[in-house]
């Protein structure tokens, strides 16, 4: 019913330093700002893919996933609802400001606001990427994966799996690490979810997939030359061998941005791993934490 990630959204102090840092670091478009005065990026046909909304502070806001279509989502919606937990249907102008036909949201068990989706809105227009570049792995798999900080993992492995539907692509278990990622589609994960080191809900990085290794390395040089802080240093991971290096964004979360992803299929096997890159992905930028988390879940922008 879930068939991938649809959008994601925040709130920043910082929302209008992502007029430049979109286009220029990260290569996406710059389209209409939202009626609140929110920086809204594309990232390809659809109309947009990340919004950063003006607020005090840096938070998640809300997580769009795409679904087979209203009555499906309706279908999830009621699953939710078995789990004593409150679901709500947007307005037209709520539907609108997200560019879809309509969709359900709610708070999942580790606070963070979801929002189940039909019809994501496709403009006539051709994407413009914001510079050189061959654009973005999308599609089918959708904009990219988040990886979640929640602080019981059994309890948000078995609502993600049994009442919303994602497939176990694998777990890591690596130190302090403890990390169960999920497909939706033939993107190796679109979810994961891991113990965060506060205990608390928060919000551990978002991934954004380029159609070339060349345009991940200028993402790097790009990054350098604007002193964007690059957190981790180039590498592979271990399940999903991504090559990928981590900087760190306007709105103080990570970023992964990489290229060449696994792909699964409808035969694949949950697989455990003890590490979690094969090489690489060295801790760069000292004065930034092990893991940067933003905010608190739960948002109601």
């Amino acid at each position: 019913m879930i068939t991938s990630l649809a959008y994601f959204g925040v709130t920043s102090p910082n929302h209008k330093d992502w007029e430049t840092f979109g286009p220029e670091i990260l290569g996406c478009e710059l389209v209409q700002p939202g009626a609140d005065g929110a920086v809204r990026l594309r990232f390809d046909e659809m109309e947009c893919r990340l919004t950063i909304h003006p607020g005090e502070r840096n938070d998640v806001a809300y997580i769009g996933w795409t679904t087979t279509g209203e009555k499906d989502a309706e279908a999830l919606a009621e699953r939710v609802k078995a789990q004593g937990i409150a679901v709500h249907r947007a307005t037209t102008e709520q539907a609108a400001s997200r560019a879809v036909i309509g969709y359900f949201w709610f708070l999942d068990p580790a606070g963070f606001r979801q929002e189940l989706i039909w019809g994501q809105l496709r403009p006539r227009t051709p994407f413009r990427p914001g510079r050189a570049m061959s654009g973005f792995r999308t599609g089918d798999q959708g904009l990219g994966h988040v990886v979640l900080g929640v602080p019981d993992v059994a309890e948000s492995d078995r609502f993600y799996r049994d009442v919303l539907g994602f497939h176990l692509s694998d777990t890591v278990v690596d130190g302090p690490i403890h990390a169960h990622f999920y497909h939706v589609n033939g993107r190796h994960h679109s979810l994961a979810i891991a113990r965060p080191p506060s205990g608390k809900s928060s919000f551990l990085h978002i991934m954004f997939e380029a159609n070339s290794l060349d345009d991940v390395g200028t993402a790097m040089d790009l990054c350098e030359q604007h002193g964007v802080p690059m957190t981790r240093s180039l590498g592979v991971h271990t399940n999903d061998r991504m090559t990928s290096f981590y900087l760190h964004s306007p709105a103080e979360f990570r970023i992964e941005y990489g290229w060449g992803g696994l792909e699964v299929d409808d035969l694949w096997v949950p697989r455990y791993y003890d590490r979690t890159s094969a090489w690489g992905h060295h801790h760069l930028n000292k004065h930034l934490s092990h893991f940067l988390e933003l905010g608190d879940a739960g948002s109601k922008a």
